[in-house]
């Protein structure tokens, strides 16, 4: 499975974005004030949240194969096998979603 359609909007559309290297639409998944948590290093807001995309993200070409998810409230937990330029292998991340939108994206595993 790559991205289900089953999960969250926010989910889906970052993934989705990802797989499809588009930095805008990634961005535009997050709230204004959102969070990329990757192991400890912080990113706040959109700008930022565009710099960590471009230099770990679809700016080095990452894909995500989406192997297992589960939701809880308002967190989506996402195992993934990540390809491309940057990092690959197994990986795990918790999104806490915001309506349709991501206030956070955390690197767990």
């Amino acid at each position: 499975m790559s991205v289900p359609h089953q999960l969250p909007v926010g989910v889906r559309r970052a993934l989705e974005a990802t797989n499809a290297g588009d930095a805008a639409a990634f961005v535009a998944a997050f709230t204004e004030d959102g969070v990329v948590d990757d192991w400890g290093r912080t990113f706040r807001g959109h700008d930022e949240i565009a710099r960590w995309d471009a230099g770990e993200n679809t700016g080095v070409h990452a894909r995500f194969e989406v192997r297992d998810w589960h939701a809880d409230g308002d967190t989506a937990t996402v195992d993934v096998a990540v390809s491309g330029g940057g990092f690959t292998g197994p990986s795990t991340f918790a999104f806490e979603t915001d309506g349709d939108r991501l206030r956070s994206m955390r690197i767990t595993g």
